[in-house]
């Protein structure tokens, strides 16, 4: 099969998106994405197309998908693993939850310069390469880091408070929204968000049991 051809610098989110899904397995895809340039300014500014982590084998049994890589992830092409991915290993282990056997994933793939909030046309144009993602790998549970993350699920009006600590569907999938780990260093670890996090995290190892 013929190599898929990246989308063109400024592509609307639709052709991104018919790229994405024309890729039949997570390799095709991966590399594919990591020559995206839809997304100019994005594109100019990176280092790496952070495409995500994959278990270490088979299915995950859940993903964790944020809003968009920072400054180490952009160094070293992984996502979460600067300070936020630190806590958030950490938190996943009180949690009795592995990393291991998570799909680490982030809805933006390239830095935002700054580490900016993305803009709404970067967000569509990355759509797709999660939307397949999430198809390929097919995660019974999906984790949104932040409001970003809780928003592509949920819809541009969700208010984080009102939708975490409980479960919704999603695509077949069983969704749960919670903080970001840069919040919950933001407020120290006697803070909501820290708090707030591990919670949410020991009830989706609950499900997963």
């Amino acid at each position: 099969m013929a190599a898929l051809r990246p989308p063109r610098p400024d592509a609307p989110a639709e052709e991104v998106a018919r790229i994405a899904a024309a890729a039949p397995d997570w390799a095709s895809l991966a590399a594919v994405a990591r020559a995206c340039v839809a997304c100019p300014e994005l594109a100019a500014a990176r280092q790496y197309v952070v495409v995500g982590d994959l278990p270490l084998s088979g299915r995950p049994r859940f993903a964790l998908v944020g809003e968009a890589p920072g400054a180490t992830e952009d160094e070293t092409g992984r996502p979460f693993v600067g300070r936020s991915g630190a806590l958030l290993d950490q938190l996943l282990a009180e949690a009795g939850l592995d990393r291991a056997e998570a799909a680490v994933l982030n809805v933006v793939k390239c830095r935002p310069p700054g580490n900016r909030t993305p803009k709404a046309p970067e967000v569509a144009r990355c759509s797709g390469w999660l939307r397949r993602q999430l198809e390929l790998l097919d995660p019974p549970a999906v984790v949104a880091l932040g409001l970003s993350a809780a928003k592509w699920f949920l819809g541009p009006k969700t208010v984080l408070a009102q939708v975490r600590g409980r479960p919704h569907p999603f695509d077949g999938r069983v969704l749960w929204a919670t903080y970001h780990p840069s919040a919950a260093i933001r407020f120290g670890p006697n803070g909501a968000p820290r708090a707030g996090l591990l919670a949410d995290l020991t009830a989706v190892a609950r499900t997963l049991r």
